[in-house]
């Protein structure tokens, strides 16, 4: 069983900067893939950013550029950081790891793009 948390969600003003962390419960491997993905009312959950080891990350098209995904291994633990933060950003996002090729998710954590 692995459980993810994800923290640093919450209110952010357009042009804004936000950094999610995502820390699992057991050891990560290194060829573990991990991702970010995100919800919106209405909408079906969508892929953000994902990375694999040995690779380049992985981006939606439309975040390209703004956010950054990473990871470190031996603090079990993936990141989001967003930048130039836009409304149509504002979604319900959820940490992803596949491992042992069983998927897990996170609880999903509200980020809101907002004035």
């Amino acid at each position: 069983q692995v459980q993810l948390v994800e923290s640093g969600g919450g209110l952010v003003q357009p042009g804004g900067s936000l950094g999610l962390s995502c820390v699992a419960s057991v050891s990560i491997h290194s060829s573990d893939p991990m991702a970010w993905y995100r919800q919106a009312p209405g909408k079906e959950r969508e892929l953000v950013a994902r990375i694999r080891s040995g690779r380049d990350p992985e981006y939606k098209d439309s975040v390209q550029g703004r956010f950054t995904i990473g990871r470190d291994n031996a603090k079990k633990t993936v990141y989001l950081q967003m930048t130039s933060l836009k409304p149509e950003d504002t979604a319900v996002y959820y940490c992803y790891c596949r491992r042992d090729g069983t998927p897990y998710w996170g609880q999903g954590i509200q980020v809101t793009v907002s004035s």
